[in-house]
């Protein structure tokens, strides 16, 4: 391996990092948003509703993100309806295609982490909220989400750390974000180990950065888990 190729890569690589970011953010801050709406209705009275986002969880769930990308970038494209509708303008671009693959993936992985939270509430603190009077808005929004954010975080991590490394399979859609950039640079130069080298390192310090806001976040919110001193 030769470590100078590795050293003139990073910065070739790192060209790449903005268009990753912006795939990790957009797709993990849409479907955060999505997923709290997607797990109130899992944990909902409303049978059909819950019925229908357990079928889309299992299923997102049950098959690869690869497979996932795959048909939206190119199976939706092979579709005349869909070529000729207004939607074509973004889902014939390779960023949105990708975009869009990894809310639906992210969604249906973190609706269940919120609704783990959801129901680790003991029915004491529901009831001890309406006994005060709270409606069911006030409820959620003061007691219930808050605690299932808690609940949930270190499971959250995880899935973060796995949207980091998902990103990677946006390449395939011929999207140049940071592991594109690294196979244009394995395809040129015939040095497949020293571009992933350099690639995998700028990943495992996005992961690392991802693991320390995470432990900061456990820290703010978890103040009875601080060490005294």
């Amino acid at each position: 391996m030769n470590f100078d190729i590795v050293l003139k890569n990073f910065p070739i690589i790192l060209s790449g990092l903005d268009e990753t970011l912006k795939l990790i953010f957009i797709s993990i801050s849409i479907g955060f948003v999505i997923s709290i709406l997607f797990a109130l209705a899992r944990t909902s009275n409303y049978k059909f509703l819950s019925k229908l986002i357990y079928s889309y969880v299992f299923v997102v769930r049950g098959t690869p993100l690869l497979v996932q990308i795959y048909l939206i970038y190119f199976g939706l494209g092979s579709i005349k309806a869909v070529r000729e509708s207004i939607f074509w303008i973004i889902l014939k671009e390779p960023f949105y295609c990708g975009v869009l693959a990894l809310i639906i993936n992210t969604v249906a992985y973190t609706t269940e982490i919120i609704r783990g939270g959801i129901e680790s509430v003991s029915i004491g603190q529901k009831e001890a909220c309406k006994s005060l009077g709270m409606n069911n808005f006030i409820m959620y929004y003061k007691i219930i989400l808050p605690v299932a954010f808690r609940q949930g975080l270190p499971a959250y991590g995880n899935e973060m750390i796995l949207m980091v490394k998902a990103t990677s399979l946006v390449s395939l859609t011929t999207y140049m974000e940071m592991t594109g950039i690294a196979r244009n640079i394995m395809a040129k130069t015939f040095a497949p180990i020293e571009a992933f080298i350099a690639a995998g390192t700028i990943y495992l310090l996005l992961n690392f950065i991802v693991v320390q806001f995470i432990r900061f976040l456990e820290w703010r919110y978890n103040p009875h888990l601080r060490i005294k001193t």
